[in-house]
């Protein structure tokens, strides 16, 4: 820990949220992070037991819209950084790359680099990462390092006192990357699943393959099914692969 840093860094988020009027929580952190770090964007994802993802905060529409394409795809360096608890840096290419659906949506929201920092609190305990977004080339530092992982910290903090259920994880951390998605995909899958008579799975395969195809973020496909608005059997997506 390098106590320089998570002082600096808890001082400016009490600046930009007494500038702001607002207390300090996870938006003023946000906030100040993107400051100080001169980011395009940044976007927080939760993950709680391994299996439930939800974007807790995100600076801008850009930058949920690229949180929510990591749920699309099913993974992405949030991910990545959560199962190896440390700093992941992605250049990004939108021909293909480690992660093509998120890759190729980065691609298109003008996105140059991607930098994922785990959220850990207690003992390495991960409870999500964060993402941070700069449309041009953006190479980490020592001190660069050192700032991400004292605002990691922070946020992570702060994520919890916004997320109180987060603090029932379990602290194993998942052998593979974090399956689940939140409440409102899960009831859509299920009764898309119902309605076309095919496993639940198939129907979640479908519903992010709907999502991709017509650029939508995948909580808007889930609430449009639950609504009515509509039905995955009409559809003729092809899951992203």
């Amino acid at each position: 820990m390098d106590v320089r840093q998570d002082t600096a860094a808890w001082k400016h988020v009490v600046e930009v949220a007494g500038a702001a009027g607002r207390p300090v929580a996870l938006p003023s952190a946000v906030a100040a992070c993107v400051e100080d770090m001169g980011a395009d964007g940044l976007g927080v994802s939760l993950i709680a037991s391994g299996q439930i993802r939800t974007v807790a905060h995100a600076a801008d529409e850009r930058s949920y819209r690229l949180e929510d394409a990591q749920l699309v795809a099913g993974e992405g360096p949030c991910t990545a950084a959560y199962l190896q608890r440390r700093i992941v840096e992605a250049d990004v290419q939108p021909a293909g790359g480690p992660w093509p659906v998120f890759m190729r949506t980065a691609a298109e929201l003008g996105i140059h680099t991607v930098v994922a920092v785990p959220l850990l609190v207690g003992d390495g305990v991960p409870v999500g990462a964060m993402d941070i977004y700069h449309t041009t080339p953006f190479p980490l530092g020592t001190a660069d390092r050192a700032r991400l992982t004292a605002y990691g910290r922070i946020l992570a903090l702060l994520a919890l006192d916004a997320h109180p259920t987060l603090i029932g994880w379990e602290q194993a951390a998942p052998e593979t990357g974090p399956a689940g998605y939140p409440p409102v995909v899960h009831q859509a899958a299920g009764a898309a699943a119902e309605a076309g008579n095919v496993p639940v799975a198939e129907a979640l395969a479908r519903m992010r393959a709907h999502a991709f195809s017509h650029q939508q973020l995948l909580d808007d496909v889930a609430r449009s099914i639950l609504a009515g608005r509509l039905r995955l059997e009409e559809d003729r997506d092809t899951p992203p692969g």
